[in-house]
């Protein structure tokens, strides 16, 4: 009987070895310097991650989940997981400033790579103006902590909050720009710098909001039933959206091979009990009541459980601190899958540049700050969260995909990580992504339908045509 062989590649598909080369394998590739070891880059996948998912989205997951709000970190940590395998083995396999969108161009083809990286524009690029909104919410409960005053309405909160223009959120993502374009090293060392220090803030919380804590408060636990779960689930999986940014520093970091799987693992097993901790501690000490839909909530039951503002500033300050972390970790990886892109010909050549003099992407990185400045400025954060959800978890499928694939098509090409419980666990990443992302609901469906169906016109009206690998053919 003959093996189980996959069909031929629908479109063209990028040479996974020729990926490799490209990015210079273990060596310095495109003008980018490997400066990054272990504990920067586990620093950046905290970074990316830790932020307005679990200082702002808590409360909305809350609403939706009651007390078993840490069931819906939980699954949604799971569902990262099983997609963690597969991202930390295409990682060590492929280390390439690509991330989801070289995998697929390696396995799936350039149709599917370019939806993939069209997706990544929601997870990279949308989350930022997301974040950055997340942010103007922590500014103004700190000057409040700080001086008792706060900005107005009409400088702190676009058109649909009741504001005119969310200028905190524009400054943030341009300070992000600005830092980025000085060099990696010094934004490693940033976000560094930031992650520890919103790790300490979250602890901190904990610490305080554990001497309040009442296990009657966590009763009914299930309150809104298993949909409730799920639904949060979905929400709350929006905080762990970023840890692939690890991969998105694969020309940039040192032994890529070893040290992106080592860097996944730690981040997502920190991140989820880190989570969990602080939902239980939050719903602990005054009940779900006292969370769901509170903007600023941590500062909110730091303030109720000590009787002063000094300790809710602290966490304000925190937060400050740990989300413009985040708008800095995105930035960096959106604009290092718009390079790859670039060099493949799907998008202007323009994002491909690199200064000599910083080894930075500054053209790319200065349009990626001034595009996304415009959401920030005058968008709402629910408005984007669900959208941004459901693209994430399309491009984590075709991720778990993408590693079936290449073991298939490729088995000579192997990193220093293998998937565990090989195929199941893709397949179970692929389960689990469908499964949440049913629970977004189905308004989310349609606009995620109308965002592909732009994104295939885009490639077919510009990036086919002008994509590299099509040029032999055309000659």
């Amino acid at each position: 009987m003959s093996p189980l062989r996959l069909p031929g590649p629908p479109h063209r598909v990028k040479d996974p070895h020729q990926l490799i080369a490209e990015s210079g394998a273990d060596l310095e590739g495109h003008g980018l310097k490997r400066t990054m070891g272990l504990f920067q880059l586990v620093c950046f996948g905290v970074g990316a991650v830790v932020g307005t998912g679990i200082f702002v989205g808590l409360s909305d997951s809350v609403a939706e989940a009651g007390p078993a709000v840490v069931l819906s970190f939980v699954l949604a940590a799971v569902t990262c997981i099983f997609t963690a395998f597969s991202f930390a083995e295409l990682g060590s396999a492929i280390p390439v400033s690509g991330s989801s969108y070289s995998f697929a161009y390696a396995t799936l083809g350039e149709r599917l790579a370019f939806l993939v990286g069209w997706c990544l524009l929601l997870e990279y690029g949308v989350s930022v103006s997301a974040v950055a909104v997340g942010w103007s919410q922590y500014v103004n409960e700190l000057l409040n902590s700080l001086f008792g005053w706060q900005l107005p309405a009409a400088l702190s909160a676009g058109p649909g909050d009741g504001g005119v223009i969310n200028l905190p959120a524009v400054i943030v993502v341009m300070m992000a720009a600005t830092l980025l374009v000085r060099g990696i090293r010094e934004s490693a060392g940033a976000t560094a710098a930031m992650a520890v220090l919103k790790i300490t803030i979250l602890i901190l919380f904990c610490v305080i909001a554990f001497t309040a804590f009442e296990a009657g408060n966590l009763t009914p636990f299930v309150a809104h039933g298993p949909g409730g779960v799920t639904a949060g689930a979905s929400l709350a999986f929006f905080s762990y959206i970023g840890f692939d940014a690890i991969t998105t520093a694969g020309e940039e970091v040192k032994n890529p091979r070893r040290n992106i799987p080592i860097a996944i693992m730690i981040c997502i097993g920190l991140v989820t009990l880190l989570y969990c901790a602080v939902a239980l501690a939050a719903i602990g000490a005054l009940g779900p009541d006292a969370v769901s839909d509170k903007p600023a909530a941590l500062s909110l039951i730091v303030d109720q459980v000590t009787d002063s503002t000094v300790g809710g500033g602290i966490i304000a300050f925190g937060a400050v601190v740990a989300i413009a972390s985040v708008v800095l970790a995105v930035m960096y990886g959106q604009t290092r899958i718009l390079m790859s892109m670039s060099r493949d010909g799907l998008v202007p050549r323009v994002f491909e540049r690199v200064s000599p003099r910083t080894a930075t992407p500054v053209a790319n990185t200065w349009i990626v700050a001034a595009v996304f400045a415009v959401p920030a400025a005058f968008s709402s954060l629910d408005v984007v969260v669900n959208l941004t959800t459901i693209g994430t978890l399309a491009t984590m499928v075709a991720v778990n995909i993408a590693v079936i694939v290449l073991r298939r098509r490729n088995p000579e090409v192997k990193g220093s990580f293998r998937v565990p419980l090989y195929p199941l666990s893709p397949l179970l990443g692929v389960g689990f992504c469908v499964y949440l992302m049913y629970g977004t609901g189905w308004t989310t469906w349609v606009q995620f339908a109308v965002f592909l169906l732009a994104g295939a016109v885009v490639y077919a009206c510009y990036g086919r045509s002008r994509s590299r690998l099509a040029a032999p053919a055309a000659g």
